[in-house]
């Protein structure tokens, strides 16, 4: 087994914390979303909002690990 140290958990969650957060200001400043399709519409929360911002926080911890 390899001793990797570049892995950083907690560097990892800073960017997933800071992703959710952005996403949960997001999903506060546009309010009540909503998906139409068909003529069938359903609402979107913030907490599906809010996942979607820790993945894109995730994305970018990601790029910095192989560009940065």
């Amino acid at each position: 087994m390899s001793n990797n140290n570049d892995n950083n958990p907690a560097e990892a969650a800073g960017y997933a914390a800071a992703g959710a957060a952005a996403g949960a200001g997001v999903a506060a400043t546009v309010g009540g979303m909503g998906l139409a399709v068909g003529g069938t519409a359903v609402a979107i929360g913030a907490a599906p909002v809010i996942a979607a911002g820790a993945v894109v926080g995730l994305a970018a911890y990601g790029l910095k690990k192989i560009f940065g």
